[in-house]
């Protein structure tokens, strides 16, 4: 275990343990757009930064991947936490100026949004990778990733690998921050990131249920026979 302190209070933490992770199990808040529980941190966002004394070094830092030490004096809302934090929403902004999360964020910071907002190319994509991280290590496909340079990156469905084909599960839909990545049902088809899904059908209730294609690939992978998963889950 070490010791440190934030905003003043002693704290105990577990060695290797963020600094996110100890200063959100003791009850400060710091805010994030980038990090999730199951996926970890990219330190992408930088929207989770905190002020950080070790000696007589001074350092701003993203407290997702900096590990707690011994000594350190933490302080999540100082003057300059804050400053770092509205740098990060006013250029957000500028990139997403519709992303209402950014909006609602900004006002926070006391930052005026813009009163008609007007899309962006980007759209509300604000470059937290939650939806490419999902897609890879938790649904398993790696449909997804980033292409273009620097402020000018998207992410959309890789070219790359013909065999990481997006299956129309939606998992990216769910976990996108700022609601970005849209997805429809019309008629019995799915249709996200422009491809279209045939809804599967319950051989018991005819509910549709999931795309075809998404159990297809399931029963490749697991074994399971795809009749079985044809059955919705409320008819199991």
């Amino acid at each position: 275990m070490v010791q440190l302190t934030i905003n003043g209070r002693g704290v105990s933490a577990e060695e290797g343990e963020t600094l996110l992770t100890v200063a959100r199990r003791e009850g400060f808040v710091v805010p994030t757009l980038c990090h999730h529980e199951v996926l970890g941190s990219s330190g992408r966002c930088r929207f989770c930064v905190v002020e950080v004394h070790e000696g007589e070094r001074k350092r701003i830092i993203a407290s997702c991947l900096a590990p707690a030490k011994e000594g350190m004096e933490v302080f999540t809302g100082s003057e300059e936490v804050k400053q770092a934090r509205r740098s990060v929403l006013e250029a957000l902004l500028l990139r997403c100026p519709t992303a209402e999360v950014i909006q609602r964020l900004a006002s926070q910071y006391g930052i005026t949004p813009p009163s008609e907002p007007q899309e962006t190319e980007f759209g509300k994509c604000i470059l937290c990778t939650l939806c490419i991280r999902c897609c890879k290590d938790i649904v398993g496909v790696n449909a997804l990733g980033l292409t273009g340079k620097g402020p000018t990156q998207k992410v959309g469905p890789r070219t790359d690998d013909p065999a990481a084909a997006c299956i129309g599960c939606g998992a990216c839909v769910v976990i996108c921050p700022t609601g970005h990545i849209v997805m429809k049902e019309e008629d019995g088809v799915r249709t996200v990131w422009n491809k279209r899904f045939e809804l599967a059908t319950c051989p018991r209730c005819g509910r549709r249920h999931a795309p075809l294609f998404q159990l297809q690939w399931i029963a490749g992978r697991t074994g399971v026979s795809l009749d079985e998963l044809m059955v919705c889950q409320d008819c199991k």
